[in-house]
């Protein structure tokens, strides 16, 4: 039985993972061979994904612990063996669950926690493998920025630059 001490240092390791983080998986790992779980961690860490085994209790403390996030929509999961996966992508997780579930039948999503969203159940897999990243948005948002401004500046060199020259001069001649 570990100490008191060594739960709480377990206890503080957990909350500085989790608050490192904005996109928290909890997995059913329980039945899992020694070489399928190893694949598994291979797998995560290949992605990027950092993958813990949990102590639901000191997982639940950690949780309880962190000020300014509030977890108490997937606390109610923490049932069973659970697996922690942390990840920086919100839909890796996900996808990385989704593949190795073709070749098995765990590990089962109990829940997500992802920028503040809260996901319940293993049904959920699907629309959390298809959520789009920080990045992926902020590059759609650009491309739907950039597209007017590539039209003006075609539309304005169609003309061989006349439209440009005379734009300029009758700027030039507003500002005198």
């Amino acid at each position: 039985m570990a100490t008191r001490t060594e739960k709480d240092q377990a206890i503080a390791e957990l909350v500085e993972d989790i608050k490192s983080t904005n996109v928290i998986y909890l997995a059913d790992t329980s039945g899992m061979t020694a070489e399928v779980t190893s694949n598994l961690r291979r797998a995560c860490h290949q992605s990027g994904i950092r993958m813990k085994v949990v102590k639901n209790t000191l997982l639940r403390k950690a949780m309880e612990s962190v000020e300014g996030k509030d977890y108490t929509g997937v606390i109610p999961t923490l049932k069973g063996q659970t697996s922690l996966l942390m990840s920086e992508k919100g839909n890796a997780p996900a996808k990385l669950i989704s593949e190795f579930r073709k070749k098995a039948d765990k590990p089962v999503l109990k829940s997500a926690w992802v920028e503040e969203a809260v996901f319940v159940g293993d049904d959920q897999l699907v629309m959390l493998s298809n959520l789009k990243g920080r990045e992926e948005l902020i590059g759609e948002i650009i491309g739907l920025l950039q597209s007017p401004i590539k039209n003006v500046i075609s539309g304005l060199q169609g003309s061989g630059g006349q439209k440009i020259a005379g734009l300029l001069k009758t700027l030039e001649e507003r500002a005198a």
